[in-house]
């Protein structure tokens, strides 16, 4: 019987969510790529000093990836540095951090998702002009945090409740299975102008109300087990 082909995937542009040593001398990542989502793969002989993959198989740098393979490891063939991306420094290095962490909570693996990756670009790219005390990451973290709801299927017409407009002048709750709801006493409660806004993207002038409505819609995805990343911002009050 013939052995199966060992599919090949050439120069896809991807990024390195996390990796860890493997065996003795390679190393196992976990990989976002624009047309695979997220691939696991080993990348044999990274662990050896000098190697040449060790500068390359960086975090938050945009890299080209080639890699074979049939079965949920994939075997890395090759790898180029992109650039074009300054590394990531002080609060907007955490928050790239709880993008990954994000990610790889909840994407499963082996599932295109070729528009969160162009999101996760952009917020890695917005992120890294950014000062190190974090200024202006608000909006940068809401905008990404849509669409990653929107790609697992948990987005919300941030501007509908219950079929009809939201006001500005009312005041309204949310529920992650149904969206936009009347106010409720036993729920956080979001000033209808605030969720206009929100809709529109326009994060920076509703940065509290958009937190919290962003921690209630994870909250429910993610379960009892919290972020660490998130725990650690928190407690910073960037997030």
């Amino acid at each position: 019987m013939a052995r199966p082909l060992k599919q090949r995937i050439d120069t896809q542009a991807a990024f390195v969510l996390h990796q860890y040593p493997y065996k003795e001398t390679s190393r196992l990542l976990d990989v976002f790529s624009r047309d695979h989502g997220r691939v696991m793969m080993v990348a044999r002989g990274a662990q050896r000093p000098g190697s040449q993959l060790r500068s390359i198989l960086l975090g938050f740098q945009p890299v080209l990836l080639s890699w074979f393979g049939v079965g949920e490891l994939k075997t890395l063939h090759s790898a180029d540095w992109q650039g074009g991306i300054p590394q990531l420094r002080g609060l907007p290095l955490l928050c790239g951090f709880y993008l990954n962490e994000l990610l790889l909570r909840l994407l499963p693996r082996d599932e295109p998702h070729a528009l969160l990756f162009a999101s996760y670009f952009e917020a890695i790219r917005a992120l890294s002009i950014l000062p190190s005390d974090g200024l202006g990451v608000e909006p940068v973290l809401r905008e990404f945090e849509r669409v990653l709801l929107d790609a697992m299927g948990y987005g919300v017409d941030w501007g509908q409740c219950e079929g009809q407009p939201v006001l500005a002048g009312r005041t309204y709750g949310f529920d992650p299975t149904l969206g936009i709801i009347p106010a409720q006493s036993h729920l956080p409660q979001y000033q209808g102008q605030a969720l206009l806004a929100f809709a529109t993207g326009d994060y920076a002038s509703v940065a509290t109300q958009g937190k919290l409505l962003m921690r209630q819609a994870f909250a429910a995805i993610l379960g009892d087990a919290p972020l660490h990343t998130r725990q650690l911002l928190i407690d910073l009050q960037k997030l």
